[in-house]
């Protein structure tokens, strides 16, 4: 069984994805993880491997298919990265994987990321927040000719607005015992 757990900055991926494998054993690769991984094969501290991303569209290219590969290859595992569920799109017949998708309000994940980060302007998280995702809007739409906002690949879609972390792995893991 293969999870993906995708969504836009601030919905949940990763806290509901820890809980996941925490209660499943599952092995739990994030987009960020995969990003260290390949910052510390070219010998970057993360830092000059984010500089490289800003301007080298290969770095993000490693990383989706550095995803895709590990879909391919290994069972009993969680994904978690805004193009997860897509990149996974290619996994082998008789892999079973659940592709879900986050959702939230963005006043509610500005707010949240507010929290996570340690900011206080609601103004400053949510401009920063919409030029990060137009940015990758157009980049996915470029590399992959992926459409962000259109959840037709998606096998479950959760809002996660009003509902508790553990409550959201509650309904994943429903779905993936149903679908095994």
């Amino acid at each position: 069984m293969i999870i993906t757990l995708s969504g836009l900055p601030g919905t949940g991926t990763s806290t509901v994805a820890t809980i996941i494998k925490e209660r499943s054993g599952m092995d739990f690769i994030s987009s960020g993880e995969i990003f260290r991984g390949l910052a510390k094969e070219m010998n970057l501290s993360l830092a000059e491997f984010g500089v490289l991303a800003e301007t080298d569209p290969s770095v993000d290219l490693k990383i989706d298919v550095r995803q895709q590969e590990l879909s391919k290859t290994r069972d009993n595992l969680i994904l978690e990265g805004r193009l997860a569920g897509h990149m996974s799109a290619a996994a082998p017949p008789g892999k079973t994987v659940l592709r879900v998708c986050l959702k939230a309000p963005i006043e509610t994940r500005v707010r949240r990321i507010m929290t996570r980060e340690g900011t206080s302007s609601f103004k400053f998280e949510m401009d920063k927040t919409i030029e990060r995702e137009n940015s990758e809007n157009t980049r996915y739409q470029k590399y992959y000719k992926i459409n962000i906002n259109d959840l037709s690949v998606y096998d479950l879609v959760i809002d996660t607005d009003r509902l508790l972390p553990e409550t959201i792995a509650d309904i994943i893991m429903t779905a993936a015992n149903a679908m095994k």
